[in-house]
């Protein structure tokens, strides 16, 4: 047995079974519904199991599923059916708008993008330095709104692409991304605009046209569908290069056997996301507020973000002086809440979160930051569990750590 499978499996044996267990680790990854499992099943081994490119039953059957969805999920956003290009994850859909679009418009050479974007953002835009791309970085502010001023600084008629999100996948920031949008159209003509939108689909209003840009990214496993996933609108006439090559896929941009029970879990979670979602919505911003105000009683904690109408109604990022973010977690597991620490993609490498350095967190407060994702399954009594152990869980780790000797 290696010596990681040992040490996994001695952290399961150490947690047994709490007496109440809930999820709140949304934001890296989730259950998905027993109505959602229950659509795609079939395309596993009874239909549709075929691939959606080869002329027969199967096959048919398959591509069928995949036009349904394809088309409902780009209508959801204001879109064409033909403008939605399925990928694996929200990662490989980041990966393609970014080098895709770059490399696309061989004459520009400047990329833009804000200071806390998703690290499937950042790392292929880092990754366009090889090809002769200058990449800006934008700064925000405390609550990660992006300087638009600024922006319309750096935006020029050499910049070739310009990505920032709708919402931020740590702090729950809703940029003004219609007013960032203007900016940079009347900077630059040419200049191609990407939002990753993963965090904010079926929890507010999406619209490609309101928002004009011209790719736009989704995932699956955000909303509460399953794994393999995800979709990259991109607007009719707007050039991107393929970054992958390969055969035998319904996908221009996109080579390779589609995942078609994903897809179909994924239109199935969009489907129940957004049937009454201004109600879901409301639902979920109450939890959101009935944690955030109990919290804060919590001696020296920090909320990281925004309030009210500036923050995503599922997001709640709050940061503990003199604990470790990383042991917060743990703690909070053996009491049966799950939760992420720091920058959810970085969980297990012990950095303090980029986005909360970039709103102006001390490198110890970004340390000590959990986040919470909540859905409209969590009820009342979830959040009143959490605010009857945090605090316990925080002051027994506060008595253990040198942190707090030296505050």
């Amino acid at each position: 047995m290696s010596g990681e499978l040992s040490k996994v499996r001695g952290l399961l044996r150490a947690h047994g079974k709490p007496k109440r267990e809930i999820y709140f680790d949304l934001e890296n990854s989730g259950w998905v519904p027993p109505e959602v499992v229950k659509v795609m099943l079939p395309y596993f081994n009874e239909m549709g199991y075929g691939h959606p490119s080869i002329t027969n039953k199967r096959g048919w059957e398959a591509l069928e599923a995949l036009l349904k969805a394809q088309e409902f999920i780009a209508r959801s956003i204001g879109a064409k059916a033909s403008e939605l290009v399925f990928t694996h994850s929200g990662t490989e859909s980041n990966n393609l708008a970014i080098l895709g679009a770059a490399l696309a418009n061989k004459g520009r050479k400047k990329v833009v993008i804000s200071a806390i974007e998703h690290f499937s953002v950042m790392l292929p835009a880092n990754e366009l330095n090889k090809y002769g791309f200058k990449v800006v970085q934008v700064p925000v502010d405390e609550e990660g709104i992006v300087d638009i001023d600024l922006l319309g600084t750096i935006v020029d008629k050499d910049t070739a692409l310009v990505s920032i999100q709708l919402v931020n996948h740590e702090i729950g920031t809703i940029q003004p991304l219609r007013e960032i949008v203007e900016v940079i159209r009347e900077r630059s003509e040419s200049a191609i605009v990407h939002t990753d939108a993963v965090d904010a689909y079926t929890k507010l209003p999406v619209d490609v046209k309101r928002l004009d840009v011209d790719l736009l990214t989704l995932s699956s496993h955000k909303i509460l569908g399953p794994k393999g996933a995800g979709a990259l609108y991109v607007r009719e006439g707007i050039k991107i290069e393929r970054i992958i090559h390969g055969a035998l896929s319904t996908q221009q941009y996109w080579p390779g056997v589609e995942n078609v029970p994903a897809i179909v879990g994924f239109y199935e979670a969009a489907r129940l996301a957004l049937d009454g979602m201004s109600d879901y919505v409301s639902y979920v911003r109450g939890l959101r507020d009935r944690l955030m105000n109990g919290m804060i009683g919590v001696k020296d904690v920090l909320i990281n973000g925004p309030r009210g109408d500036k923050r995503v109604a599922d997001n709640v990022n709050v940061s503990f002086l003199y604990v470790e973010g990383e042991a917060l977690t743990v703690e909070l597991s053996l009491r049966g809440i799950y939760v992420s620490s720091g920058s959810a993609c970085t969980s297990r490498v012990l950095e303090p979160s980029h986005v909360l350095l970039a709103i102006g967190r001390k490198h110890e407060e970004a340390h000590g930051s959990i986040l919470f994702k909540l859905s409209r399954y969590h009820t009342e009594k979830d959040i009143d569990y959490v605010l009857e152990q945090l605090p316990e869980a925080v002051e027994r780790l506060r008595i253990l750590s040198p942190l707090k000797a030296k505050g």
